[in-house]
């Protein structure tokens, strides 16, 4: 193998390898959409399982909205107003309890990035904002 053929055979493995770059950054780039997909429907799932177990009552049933399932909604409504009013009204501090989970998931939350997945550990914007 002479020079020439040497420089060639390198030229295409440097070709080779760069092509090879380029197809592991678009992997890299589809995993994390794919990963922050995941963990959307992933808090969408749980929150759809809240719903439904609101939904039911402790025997499982579901509840009927017929003529009498109205009436009976209103009636415990009117018996017991402190428990409606207290399911209406968020607790003092739920958001910012919902986003330190979100952070902790492994999502921004600072208004740099908000939403998008942490992949390079913890962000200091992020953290600030936290502890205010």
């Amino acid at each position: 193998m002479d020079n020439k053929d040497l420089f060639l055979h390198l030229e295409e493995l440097e070709a080779t390898v760069g092509e090879f770059h380029r197809e592991l950054g678009e992997l890299k780039l589809s995993v994390k959409q794919l990963l922050e997909a995941n963990q959307q429907l992933t808090i969408e799932n749980r929150q759809l399982r809240k719903v439904l177990k609101k939904e039911t009552n402790p025997h499982g049933e579901r509840r009927k909205a017929g003529p009498g399932g109205a009436a009976q909604a209103a009636t415990t409504a009117a018996v017991l107003p402190d428990e409606a009013h207290r399911e209406d009204v968020p607790a003092v501090g739920e958001g910012h309890d919902n986003l330190a989970r979100l952070y902790h998931e492994g999502f921004h939350i600072c208004n740099v990035n908000y939403g998008h997945l942490r992949t390079e550990g913890d962000c200091l914007f992020c953290l600030s904002f936290l502890n205010k």
